[in-house]
């Protein structure tokens, strides 16, 4: 009988705290339990209190073992029950206590144990394709990530996510049938393009008062949700797709040179991220004045045409070559293709001093090789055409012109006395050296002509 009184009293001690049942009702079957002071010896003090403080935290079940097989409805119910006890422990208790510290702690774990019934991890393959969105399985146990979709906290100890490796979409897992925005990263490969009109707006009228991405009822009231406007399409969106991030817009820099942050939607803020470092703005067509108002963008332009002109020297060198100097342009590799082009990221470096000091380097670097450094790239300079004097020159130098035409290269002034005919005429240089050329090879013309016997 000692052992059926002791088993009887323990599992009246671990009762579940929220079956308040027999406590009110008295106990079923009309048994007496045993009172405690029958067995005084098994309960201590410290056991005492450690089993006071579990029954108030309504972790008397085990709530943090994996349930086998089907979820029952029931074990989501309890945790309901216990997380709520906990709050209002939590508030009976004098604040700052060690009681209060250890029942936070105990609602943090009851919590996190819900969302893991709620969302079981699964054995999830490792990629998965979904409306263009490469995702791939992310390991990472960070909890600072946040759903795209749902806007709420991976929490990546109990719950699986992906990250779209293209655009950098991270979803929960349960989240990814639910997408419905197809991968930015495709749409930068497709239409590798800006909408240059600064924020397009259309009115919510035309959206059918309606998110234009998942098409959630709003309205500028926020009934039944905020409407937040989009600066760079001009389109409104809720605030599941609108996170109120900020963005540098494309069409405010090249009208009207502004770099000030706007608001955009979490599509635009990725498109623009992905497009920041893609030479498709070409200034000269788009907004040629923009010359005339930035000093920095004309020495930038004059930079990178130097840079064209010394690119045929690197080719052509070996040293050049085993030295790999125009490596030093690869993050820019637009800027040895041609002159006219330029990204966002450019703009936006040229407006903060950092391009023009980062140019001015390599570009002396690059003078420095074909100058001083390399004798087989002296060998390639040039003779004025018209004075034939002076030092060596060559293309990218500041005092030569080079005609377009012939390529001939000469002092942008002659300053000799005894060429002040020639000065005055080279008002046009190009003309003047191809009109000297061709004078010559009409003098030869006329030479071998005359050396040749009438018929």
């Amino acid at each position: 009988m000692e052992y059926d009184e002791r088993l009887a009293q323990f599992r009246q001690t671990r009762l579940n705290p929220f079956d308040r049942g027999e406590d009110e009702d008295g106990p079923r079957g009309g048994q007496t339990p045993p009172q405690k002071e029958a067995r005084p010896e098994l309960f201590s003090g410290t056991r005492n209190s450690s089993l006071d403080r579990t029954m108030d935290l309504g972790l008397a079940e085990d709530h943090f073992s994996r349930p086998n097989g089907s979820l029952a409805e029931s074990d989501i119910e309890n945790l309901k029950i216990a997380i709520e006890e906990c709050k209002k422990l939590i508030l009976e208790l004098p604040e700052h206590s060690e009681r209060q510290k250890d029942t936070v702690v105990k609602l943090i774990h009851l919590r996190l144990k819900l969302q893991e019934l709620k969302d079981p991890e699964e054995d999830e393959p490792n990629l998965r394709i979904v409306l263009e969105h490469r995702f791939s399985k992310e390991k990472s146990k960070s909890v600072k990530q946040t759903c795209d979709k749902c806007s709420t906290i991976i929490w990546g100890l109990i719950q699986t996510w992906y990250t779209c490796t293209g655009c950098y979409y991270r979803c929960h897992s349960k989240c990814m049938n639910l997408i419905t925005k197809a991968c930015v990263r495709s749409k930068v490969s497709h239409q590798s393009e800006y909408e240059l009109s600064i924020c397009p707006e259309i009115g919510l009228d035309r959206q059918d008062y309606r998110c234009a991405e998942c098409r959630t009822p709003i309205s500028l009231r926020g009934v039944p949700g905020e409407a937040r406007q989009c600066d760079y399409v001009g389109q409104y969106y809720c605030s599941t797709c609108h996170w109120n991030d900020t963005a540098i817009i494309p069409a405010r820099v090249i009208h009207n040179w502004e770099f000030e942050p706007r608001k955009v939607c979490r599509s635009s803020l990725r498109y623009l991220a992905l497009m920041m470092s893609r030479p498709v703005l070409k200034l000269k067509e788009i907004n040629p004045l923009l010359f005339n108002f930035v000093e920095e963008l004309v020495e930038i332009r004059k930079l990178r045409q130097d840079i064209l002109l010394m690119k045929p020297y690197f080719i052509t060198c070996k040293e050049a070559m085993e030295a790999r100097l125009l490596l030093q342009l690869q993050d820019r590799q637009h800027f040895v293709e041609n002159d006219d082009m330029y990204s966002l990221q450019d703009l936006i470096d040229i407006s903060s001093g950092r391009l023009s000091c980062s140019l001015t380097e390599i570009h002396t670097t690059f003078a420095k090789h074909i100058k001083l450094d390399c004798e087989r790239c002296q060998a390639k300079g040039f003779v004025c055409e018209l004075c034939k004097e002076g030092d060596i020159l060559f293309p990218f130098d500041s005092h030569t012109s080079v005609c377009h035409e012939c390529s001939a290269v000469f002092h942008r002034f002659v300053n000799s006395a005894s060429k002040r005919r020639t000065r005055r005429r080279t008002g046009c240089n190009r003309a003047c050296v191809c009109a000297s050329v061709q004078r010559l090879l009409l003098r030869q013309l006329h030479d071998l002509s005359a050396m040749c016997p009438d018929d």
